[in-house]
């Protein structure tokens, strides 16, 4: 399951929004998405877990939890659209 996480600090990196989500599970990836200019985090990224179980249950227990001193905002990603 591709997992949406938003408000996420600036100050998370990629290693340790995986290690939050292996909490719950096996963690395929996890990527923060970045600025193309300045790479700056744009303050939301995603989570892939092949467990749709252990997934659910990370969105559950860290949807509005403090993470990094912000409340984060956890759902399951929507598919990618093309315009």
């Amino acid at each position: 399951m591709n997992i949406f996480i938003a408000n996420l600090s600036r100050e998370v990196n990629e290693e340790a929004l995986s290690a939050l989500f292996s909490e719950f599970g096996q963690v395929n990836s996890a990527r923060i998405v970045k600025d193309k200019y300045t790479g700056d985090s744009k303050g939301f990224g995603f989570v892939e877990m092949p467990h749709d179980q252990h997934a659910q249950t990370a969105i559950t227990s860290l949807s509005n939890q403090a993470f990094f001193g912000k409340n984060l905002v956890v759902s399951k990603a929507r598919p990618k659209t093309t315009a």
